[in-house]
């Protein structure tokens, strides 16, 4: 006789594995998150008055992206560490809905594995909790499948999305971008979750290491520091918005991905605008390694990787260095002046 089991399929474990999640969401709940016992959806309400929290949006848009953390699973398959990527998967989406102005609101995401494995499911959907706090985004539900012969063994993909609203009236489109805008760099934390087929190429077939081995320029293994997760930029955005709740004076923002800082930050900018970026933030370790390992060229590096910073903002240039003060202080997150908008007849970043 042939059931779901003999399939591939363990209903038993499954359950066991839905039921160890519903905690690792709760912990992310806000006061806006409703209750529907064993609903097929998450609820989440707009607008409310609860206790001490009101907000009330008067035209709002809601504002979605979605993502994955991509070959930087492998690092996690190699090495039986799951939760960092959970948090990587977070902030890729969360630092798009960013680029427009919005806040984060809710998370949801997809998790397929060939078998069932309560443990490893555990730990990365920690990790997503784990993002969700620190973007301050409630991780208001997700999907587990189960597809035997689909995945190797301890294989698995992840996929997630981001809601957010934001005020119609001050969606950062690019349009308030003038040229003589100070352009800020935020640091990364390292690779964040692009490059990774090369980065991996070089640390694994050129290199020669394995996870576990030492690199004495990075002062850690080559798996810690692969596996660093992504920077989530959401509190620190909100500390600026905060501070000038009247004036706008964040004009444009970019998440730097794939691309680096050749194709991402022409993307927010107007017609007749250009960038002229100085090379004066101080670049990880990580980037100038894998350049002498693999022997890549710097035009290579820069369209591959964030080359050590993961947002950039174009902000009004009398407020510059407020907001950066705001950033590393309160924040904590290493913020730099690192050029200014241009005349230009072409969307096009000049790196000198």
């Amino acid at each position: 006789m042939i059931d779901y089991k003999s399939a591939g399929v363990d209903l038993e474990t499954y359950e066991k594995t839905i039921a160890g999640i519903g905690p690792l969401l709760k912990r992310t709940f806000s006061p806006r998150v409703m209750d529907w016992p064993n609903g097929f959806a998450g609820l989440f309400r707009l607008n409310d008055k609860i206790n001490l929290l009101s907000r009330t949006y008067r035209d709002p848009v809601l504002v979605s992206g979605s993502d994955g953390v991509g070959t930087k699973l492998m690092l996690a398959f190699a090495t039986g560490r799951h939760k960092t990527v959970g948090i990587d998967l977070v902030a890729m989406s969360v630092n798009d809905v960013l680029c427009c102005g919005a806040e984060p609101l809710f998370f949801l995401d997809y998790i397929a594995m060939s078998k069932d494995n309560p443990e490893l499911t555990h730990a990365v959907v920690g990790g997503i909790s784990d993002g969700c706090i620190e973007a301050e985004c409630a991780l208001l539900g997700g999907e587990t499948a189960i597809l035997p012969d689909f995945y190797k063994p301890g294989h698995y993909d992840l996929a997630g999305f981001c809601v957010g609203v934001v005020e119609r009236k001050m969606i950062l489109d690019g349009s308030d971008i003038r040229p003589g805008d100070t352009i800020i760099g935020l640091g990364s934390s390292g690779l964040h979750s692009n490059g990774y087929s090369l980065a991996r190429k070089i640390a694994f077939d050129v290199a020669g290491l394995k996870p576990e081995d030492h690199v004495a320029e990075l002062g850690r293994s080559i798996g810690d520091e692969l596996l660093e997760p992504t920077r989530i930029y959401s509190r620190a955005l909100k500390l600026v918005y905060r501070k000038y709740r009247v004036k706008r004076v964040v004009h444009g923002i970019a998440h730097i991905t794939g691309g680096g800082m050749v194709e991402n930050p022409p993307r927010i900018l107007p017609d007749g605008c250009a960038m002229r970026i100085n090379r004066c933030w101080d670049v990880p370790p990580i980037f100038q390694w894998l350049q002498k390992t693999g022997q890549v060229k710097t035009e290579e590096m820069d369209r591959v990787f964030n080359m050590g910073l993961g947002m950039v903002l174009v902000v009004a240039p009398f407020y510059a260095d407020s907001i950066i003060r705001t950033i590393r202080e309160d924040a904590g997150i290493p913020a730099w002046a690192i050029g200014e908008v241009i005349s230009g007849p072409e969307k096009t970043v000049e790196l000198i």
